[in-house]
């Protein structure tokens, strides 16, 4: 019995730690984005959903220090840093389109494919 209660915990606790990380799937960590990421009217548009959409979270330069940003319990975080700009295309892309814990979904708020890649395309352009 306590054998039994030990590993509903173990697995429980397992879950819980699982929960807080924030994991893209492998098949979406490669996805290529479906504009030029590179086209200067393409990171426009995302320059310009940012400051619609992003801003006040992540601030203008992306260094997570927008209004409403320091109202979450969870830190923004710095897409100007190493690590931030280190992950894939695929993964800023997953992360803006489905969210995760504070981090809203913007699969409806931005619904076009073609804009949520723009922001990655404009995210890119906040490295140091």
């Amino acid at each position: 019995m306590i054998l039994m209660v030990a590993v509903v915990l173990l697995i429980a606790g397992n879950a819980v730690a699982q929960g807080t990380a924030w994991v893209v799937p492998a098949k979406d960590k490669t996805m290529k984005a479906s504009v030029d990421m590179k086209d200067a009217s393409v990171i426009a548009d995302g320059k310009e959903i940012w400051a619609k959409q992003c801003k006040a979270c992540h601030g203008s330069k992306g260094l997570g220090d927008g209004p409403k940003g320091a109202m979450l319990k969870t830190n923004p975080g710095d897409f100007t840093t190493a690590k931030f700009q280190g992950q894939t295309d695929g993964e800023l892309y997953y992360k803006t389109t489905y969210g995760f814990d504070e981090m809203p979904s913007y699969e409806k708020k931005v619904p076009s494919a073609a804009d949520r890649w723009a922001l990655v395309a404009y995210m890119r352009t906040l490295k140091k």
